[in-house]
């Protein structure tokens, strides 16, 4: 175990790590996916969730920029518990929203605060992790940390959706949603009075002397020597495109699941789509990106890029399929939402890592890694908000093709983009 500033001996780790990142993985999983599956069921049309619950996400892209902020006072587990806090309250207050003839709104902006919470959560939450384990302890828990947010990710657009379907059948859709909401306070008003005994205490010390001068100061020298690394332009354009197509994909996905398939839709069950993704697709997703590890290690990243390019977006084709032939089978769904969810795990590894490698490297690592996450975030964002309006307009077949096209640029900055630094290159700040 490590120990904290003051020399202290620290609780085990495995016993913050696990809730702090299930409590990271909550927030994102939920208004990304599990809100547009809410909202289908109450009614309302693809092009507007697609487009606000896109846009709130902005939080995520923007978190660097106040990040440095966090630093002047108080300390991370003073803002991991009180953010914690706010999420219980606001999820309530989602709940409460859902009966009121305005409920699209006004839950809409809770989600909207929320995304702020959780993003701000997420900067602490990962400071708390950096600054409380040694190097040798960071590496052992990496995968921990990965296994609760993916954890998060199976209970929360997994078991919780399908929960509400079951709810469903005998609540009504408005009353199911509220229980489920409610859920979501109940964890997070647990997590927040768990981590407040069990974070380690930071030491108050190391923040006399910063001021919001200085924070400033080193905010734009941040941010100045991130756009100034060599060929960061075209590597920026990599992040952004990597993802293009996913942004249109993954919003409308389970929305298409739960379209009557007189509208072109599958006409599955809330039920039937908890089950496909939050067990048999996050299960594919955890394997491909096993296994895209093993075989990164063997090639080499610059080796291995174009075909982890090809696993993540070639694997789009099974929506279209499924958009064209409409099959009344639960199992070619599932089969489908496997592939594509393996080949997204897969592709994935090779964008983290390459902005690990390629972007972060310098004086201001974990700052310019934060700033590349919120560029790439911002370029499944922007697609996302239009994804909507775009299958209103076309439908869901034509959509699925359009996602296909929307692969192309990827494989072209894929081909193209710059390895500034070598692979095997010992790095020394």
């Amino acid at each position: 175990m490590g120990k904290n500033n003051s020399g202290i001996r620290l609780i085990h780790p495995i016993l913050w790590i696990s809730t702090l990142y299930f409590a990271m993985g909550v927030p994102f999983v939920t208004i990304n996916a599990v809100s547009g599956i809410m909202y289908k069921d109450m009614g309302i049309s693809d092009s507007q969730i697609t487009f606000w619950t896109a846009l709130i996400m902005f939080s995520w892209t923007l978190k660097p920029l106040w990040s440095p902020f966090l630093e002047i006072c108080k300390t991370k587990k003073f803002f991991v518990v009180a953010t914690q806090f706010a999420i219980g309250i606001l999820f309530a207050l989602v709940a409460l929203s859902l009966p009121l003839p305005g409920f699209f709104k006004y839950s809409i902006a809770l989600f909207a605060i929320i995304a702020f919470c959780g993003a701000t959560h997420d900067i602490v939450a990962d400071g708390t992790y950096i600054s409380f384990l040694t190097n040798k302890e960071q590496a052992k828990y990496i995968g921990w940390q990965g296994a609760f947010y993916n954890l998060a990710k199976i209970i929360s657009s997994g078991a919780l959706v399908y929960f509400a379907g079951v709810l469903e059948k005998t609540k009504g859709v408005t009353h199911a949603w509220m229980i489920i909401m409610g859920i979501y306070a109940a964890v997070f008003f647990a997590l927040a009075m768990y981590h407040s005994w069990i974070l380690p205490k930071e030491n108050k010390e190391e923040k006399k002397g910063k001021t919001a001068g200085n924070v400033r100061k080193e905010l734009w020298e941040v941010i100045t020597s991130f756009f100034t690394k060599p060929k960061i332009v075209w590597c920026v354009l990599f992040i952004i495109l990597y993802r293009f197509a996913e942004g249109f994909a993954i919003k409308i996905a389970p929305l298409f699941f739960k379209a009557p398939r007189s509208s072109g839709g599958l006409g599955l069950s809330t039920s039937d789509i908890g089950l496909i993704y939050g067990t048999y697709g996050s299960a594919a997703f955890i394997l491909g990106s096993v296994l895209a590890g093993y075989f990164i290690s063997a090639r080499g990243l610059k080796k291995s890029l174009i075909w982890l390019c090809c696993a993540f977006n070639i694997p789009f084709v099974v929506y279209a399929l499924l958009a064209h032939y409409q099959p009344d089978d639960l199992l070619p769904v599932g089969i489908a939402v496997v592939v594509e969810y393996f080949g997204y795990g897969f592709g994935f590894v090779g964008l983290m890592l390459y902005m690990m490698q390629q972007i972060a490297p310098g004086k201001h690592k974990t700052a310019h890694y934060a700033f590349a996450t919120g560029i790439m975030n911002l370029g499944v964002m922007i697609p996302g908000m239009f994804s909507g309006m775009i299958s209103d307009w076309v439908g869901y077949k034509l959509f699925f093709i359009w996602v296909l096209i929307a692969t192309v640029p990827a494989f072209l900055v894929t081909l193209f983009v710059p390895f500034p630094y070598s692979e095997n290159k010992e790095e020394h700040n």
